[in-house]
């Protein structure tokens, strides 16, 4: 879970093959997404449906480890400064500098680990090392110059650890409704937003920060339908960020809760390839502040709307190995463009 990404759910293959599609179950992760496993293998079946959310899709076996690799890629380009996902930023009209367009590029690489704990419990680990760059392009205000300037700043490190517990409600029989739940626990462990130095001339961050400076938790229920030859999926999630005083003259800040809607389909190609499709919407509460230092107040942009539609295949290398691919793409205003992810979950 990330400021530019909320979390969501997957694809049950298990129903799929149950439902007379012929699909097997996977490692855990090969389905993703704010923001569950895997079901058990059964042998001379099918991959997984594809991934398109970055919950998996069934508990992970009692007693297996999945490690999944990815990486991920977001690109937006925007000209209003927002809170997204779990990021405050402060507003970016300074004085005499009008912010002509803001051009952001965020890559983020995170090591994931699942354990089946009972037949029906799982754990999560993952740890994101966050690459991110932003160029913003300003105009002196009131000044007669129309030449743009551009201020370039990046930031690089460990992001926000999150660990997760999921549970699947009821048996799976195969032809019946099954039910996800998860508690997600994010932490502070990346840089904060707040401490971030900033430029006296410009009135901008030096470098970017890579955490939200903010612990939260999400917790999500999730359902999975067989329809043959197809598998329906959906589920809602809400995030809560703790406000905290962070200091350095901004005071209590309370982050804006998220609601998180997600909504999609699955489908078996063949006997190594699977497609999905998915759609998330997010609506981000306004971020508050109390007793703040005058001249350190927060943009205030009211609530967001956040609609990303997102398709994904699934192609199993080997009986161990998926390789997943998903490629979101934004449908309202304050959405990033462009988000493209892939992942390699491997049973060990």
């Amino acid at each position: 879970m990330n400021h530019r990404s909320c979390i969501a759910v997957a694809v049950l293959s298990a129903l799929l093959a149950r439902a007379g599609c012929g699909l097997a179950d996977t490692p855990a992760g090969s389905g993703q997404s704010a923001p569950v496993g895997q079901a058990p293998q059964q042998s001379g079946a099918a991959p997984s449906t594809a991934q398109v959310f970055a919950e998996p899709t069934a508990l992970t076996p009692r007693g297996e480890f999945v490690l999944e690799p990815s990486i991920q890629y977001v690109h937006s380009t925007n000209n209003q400064v927002a809170l997204v996902g779990y990021t405050v930023l402060p507003a970016l009209t300074i004085g005499l500098i009008d912010i002509q367009r803001i051009q952001s590029n965020l890559t983020t690489a995170t090591l994931t680990g699942r354990y089946g704990i009972l037949p029906r419990l799982e754990l999560e680990v993952r740890v994101p090392y966050v690459d991110e760059s932003t160029s913003t392009e300003t105009r002196p205000l009131n000044t007669g110059s129309n030449v743009d300037s551009f201020f370039d700043v990046a930031g690089h490190g460990i992001g926000d650890i999150e660990v997760a517990l999921r549970a699947q409600l009821n048996h799976l029989r195969g032809d019946n409704v099954v039910w996800l739940a998860s508690l997600l626990f994010k932490t502070r462990t990346g840089s904060d937003l707040f401490q971030e130095p900033i430029d006296p001339d410009s009135g901008l961050q030096t470098q970017l920060p890579t955490g939200s400076g903010f612990y939260a938790v999400q917790p999500s229920f999730t359902f999975l339908m067989p329809s043959d030859p197809a598998v329906f999926f959906g589920g809602l999630a809400y995030t809560k960020s703790f406000a905290r005083d962070v200091g350095y003259g901004y005071g209590y800040v309370y982050p804006g809760g998220i609601y998180d809607v997600t909504i999609g389909m699955g489908l078996a190609l063949n006997e190594r390839a699977s497609f999905s499709m998915g759609y998330q919407e997010s609506i981000v509460d306004q971020t508050t502040q109390i007793e703040p230092n005058p001249s350190l107040t927060l943009g205030r942009v009211g609530t967001l709307e956040l609609g990303t539609l997102r398709f994904g295949i699934t192609y199993r290398a080997t009986g161990w190995a998926y390789f997943n691919f998903t490629l979101g793409i934004g449908v309202t205003r304050d959405t990033p463009d462009m988000e493209a992810t892939t992942r390699l979950p491997m049973t060990l």
